[in-house]
């Protein structure tokens, strides 16, 4: 890259720089170090006497100045707040879309910004690349997200970065520079005058712009400045109290809010609220009367929309403020924001503090789950932490709190919701008791979050107690009680404990059908729940007509039903389907669905990719190997990218490919795959867990096929034992894994003991299938197989006559029968649904 000033052409992706300073001054040195290092991660960061790292000395300009001045030689420039890790995620998500990959809308913040940070590092599609971490404090905070192959300039105040980046120290600036400085902001000010307001204030680049804009805005001399100066040092110095910050800054700072409450006073209490927000920019749409009582002098200047512009103009005009008219925000400088709140005593810092939080609550939107209203969000989220918002007792300001903690949930941003979940229920907990209705609803969304992380475990404990507080303080019927018990449904599904999960469920559904109504949306949720406890304890008609009834009211057009209600039924109807045994229904339902997804949703938003998951099952189950393991690879691919390869949904896109590898013939890949899946089943559900014991079938299926007979009958023998304790001798499961157990002491020789286990399978399957259906068709097929090796030959022919005469009168599945058939054994295999 040339080290020219003037680009040849703008990046093609330009994001959230902030506006150019046109009187940049100086910093040559500085600029020209940081484009000798950029091929490495830079820090730009004080020197560590200078100011005692509380900021002032022009990090952040310069870094802005660099973006500009050399945005010719890069394809992609993108500037990240980065002072609070919550924000670092979403920042480099929204960067998803101009990349191409999945965005945090579908994907979740967490798994949108490793997504960005990898296409980064590939370079795909752009391999000239800036990235700009501003105020990185905590090196903690940004690591795990700086890519690789680019480059990356962080401002921090925080020396530490030496030990992690190359790094460009920033102190005040020099003589030269401080007069450069002024005299180009004023034009009539002499050089020696410029020399002595520059020693006054320490060359501190901050105070010199409040300077130089006080004395520009009000025609004030240099002696009648520096005597003010002088005046407001040793009114600092007189007060007895020490402080932190540099005198010099302190009282150019005085001077300014003087000259400010002079000219428009109304404007300080605006200033003073900027304090107690983060130092991130504030949506001017925060400033509005709203609901609850606000200081008459604030309340009557935000009535006025005239009056409130021409305040928010002076402090830009001051330099206590930053205005930026595209977003419409303000930003105050975090060290005027620490002068600001200094200069209150304790009882003013706390009421205005709450006059903040009441701002938060009316600026907020309504419902954090429409996702037109997120970029609204995304804009308060930044300030709920550094306002203290978890010490506040007002209502409405609790009730904006927990919407936080929800928006956050739904945008996939798990991580952040969870952390401000735990704070706010520690805190509100110790100063309200543990039944208040607000500290139940966290609770409730804490448990939620918990879930998606995959800590089932801690999510069960918390919501079974929450359920209990919220039965004895709301009332079984309130509607935060009932979220709680559908969220427990898919604790216990969690657990294994599909019955239990069930009665729930069908007692949940009776509840919300008498509270909301029959076809409300939250009813037909639960229904589609309800319809899971069916098809996981082998009721698969049931769960068919369950699954109909949801998607037939939500796709009538009067229930309001979300695309993604109406996706994760579709999803639903046709694996159960399938389960049913009807394939070829099942290809076509599923085909739809997943059409459906990628049309209504996204190609890669994950509903999408289950869709797709389950259409490759149905094909692979219809015979069309070819188009499942297209598919298969596909689904489990993408998935691996946005969740990673111990997540729940990737881990069953796993096992889907790996049966299907099976099927065609790839033996040692699928048992590679499959053996690699195990120990992560039993990490994420345990050892005992129904899922866990499934995929080990599938293991023991592949010791057989290739030629391990002996391995594959002790692992089924210890599966079939664990699933007949745990789902009974009936179970789906435990009658799948007992045909694999004949079939493996068929394999030894063992025919007599594999026609028993066969026989005996035979005898149960009625409870659940009728003779039609494909495992019933499997089971009596090695059954055959197994009389005819021990040569009973007259029982075996008229078993197989039925079978074959009954390919006749019914055509849902007469290929995938008639395959059986020819190809000798049938086996099954183990995919697991969604809970």
């Amino acid at each position: 890259m040339g080290d020219h000033t003037t680009p040849e052409r703008a990046p093609e992706v330009w994001g959230k720089v902030p506006p150019r300073n046109r009187n940049f001054t100086g910093r040559g040195e500085l600029l020209a170090q940081i484009r000798r290092g950029i091929g490495e991660v830079t820090a730009v960061v004080p020197l560590p006497q200078a100011l005692h790292g509380l900021g002032g000395v022009g990090k952040t300009q310069l870094a802005i100045e660099y973006c500009w001045r050399y945005r010719g030689d890069y394809d992609v420039v993108w500037w990240i707040t980065a002072d609070q890790k919550a924000l670092v995620p979403p920042a480099l998500a929204a960067l998803a879309p101009r990349l191409g990959v999945a965005h945090a809308d579908t994907v979740g913040v967490d798994e949108s910004a490793e997504a960005v940070r990898e296409a980064l590092e590939r370079g795909d599609p752009y391999n000239r690349w800036l990235l700009v971490f501003d105020n990185a404090d905590q090196p903690e905070s940004v690591k795990g997200y700086i890519p690789a192959n680019g480059h990356v300039l962080i401002t921090s105040r925080n020396t530490r970065w030496d030990t992690a980046a190359e790094t460009v120290s920033v102190n005040v600036f020099a003589r030269e520079e401080s007069v450069e400085f002024l005299t180009k902001r004023l034009p009539r000010i002499a050089p020696r005058d410029a020399d002595r307001v520059a020693d006054a204030l320490g060359d501190l680049p901050l105070a010199l712009e409040q300077a130089s804009l006080l004395m520009a805005q009000t025609a004030i001399s240099v002696e009648d400045y520096l005597d003010q100066l002088g005046e407001n040092t040793r009114e600092l110095l007189a007060l007895g109290r020490p402080t932190e910050y540099p005198t010099s800054m302190t009282a150019a700072w005085r001077l300014s809010v003087t000259h400010l409450e002079a000219r428009r006073p109304e404007a300080i209490d605006i200033l003073r609220c900027c304090a107690f927000f983060g130092p991130e920019p504030i949506p001017r749409d925060v400033f509005r009367p709203g609901r609850g009582a606000l200081p008459p002098r604030l309340g009557e200047l935000l009535s006025s929309p005239i009056e409130l512009s021409k305040s928010i103009g002076e402090l830009n005009r001051f330099a206590l403020a930053r205005i930026d008219s595209d977003s419409r925000t303000l930003q105050v400088h975090r060290l005027i924001q620490a002068l600001l709140r200094d200069d209150l005593e304790p009882e003013e810092q706390a009421r205005t503090r709450h006059v903040v939080h009441r701002l938060l609550a009316n600026g907020a939107p309504h419902d954090p789950d429409d996702d037109t209203t997120w970029p609204r969000w995304a804009e308060l989220v930044g300030h709920l932490r550094p306002s203290l918002v978890a010490d506040c007792e007002d209502d409405a300001v609790r009730g904006f709190a927990i919407r936080v903690i929800r928006y956050l949930y739904r945008r996939g941003d798990y991580r952040t919701a969870r952390e401000i979940a735990e704070e706010l229920l520690e805190k509100w907990t110790e100063n309200s008791g543990p039944g208040d209705p607000d500290v139940l609803k966290v609770r409730r969304h804490l448990g939620n979050v918990l879930w998606q992380l995959g800590e089932y475990d801690a999510s069960y404990t918390l919501n079974e107690r929450t359920l209990a507080l919220m039965r004895e303080t709301l009332g079984a019927e309130d509607e935060e009680t009932l979220g709680v018990f559908n969220t427990f449904g898919a604790n216990l599904r969690a657990r294994g404990e599909f019955t239990k999960a069930a009665e729930g469920d069908t007692a949940s559904r009776e509840l919300h059908e008498k509270v909301f109504g029959r076809d409300d949306p939250r009813t037909l949720r639960v229904i589609g729940n309800l319809a899971l406890d069916y098809a996981l304890t082998s009721d698969y008609p049931a769960a068919r007509k369950a699954h109909e009834h949801a998607y037939l009211e939500q796709t009538s057009g009067a229930g309001g039903a979300s695309r993604w209600d109406i996706l994760n039924t579709m999803t639903g109807l046709a694996r159960v389907v399938r389960l049913c045994g009807d394939f070829s229904d099942a290809c076509d339902i599923g085909a739809e669905a997943y059409d459906y997804g990628r049309i209504e949703l996204s190609p890669d938003h994950p509903l999408t990719l289950k869709a797709g998951k389950d259409l490759s099952i149905a094909l692979r189950m219809a015979g069309r190997l070819g188009e499942a393991r297209e598919l298969a690879e596909l689904t489990h691919s993408r998935l691996r990218t946005l969740f990673g390869p111990r997540n729940p949904d990737t881990l069953a896109a796993a096992v889907n490919l790996a049966n299907a590898l099976r099927r065609l013939g790839e033996l040692e890949e699928a048992f590679r795959m499959t053996r690699d899946t195990v120990p992560r089943y039993a990490e994420i559900y345990g050892p005992g867990h129904p899922y866990t014991l499934g995929c080990r079938l599938n293991l023991a299926l592949l010791y057989r096929l290739r030629d391990r007979p002996d391995e594959a009958l002790a692992v089924n023998e210890e599966v079939r034992e664990a699933l007949h304790a745990g789902l009974g001798p009936h179970h789906d499961y435990t009658l799948s894994c007992t045909i694999n157990l004949a079939s493996d002491l068929a394999a030894l020789g063992d025919h007599a003991a594999a026609e028993r286990r066969g026989r005996e399978v035979v005898r149960d399957l009625p409870r659940h299938f009728d003779e039609d259906h494909y495992i019933t068709f499997s089971a009596t097929h090695n059954l055959v197989l197994d009389l005819r090796a021990l040569g009973r030959e007259e029982e075996a022919g008229r078993l197989d006559a039925a079978m074959r005469a009954r390919l006749h009168r019914d055509q849902r599945t007469s290929d995938h029968r008639r395959e059986i058939l020819e190809r000798g054994r049938a086996n099954m295999d183990f995919d697991p649904p969604p809970l």
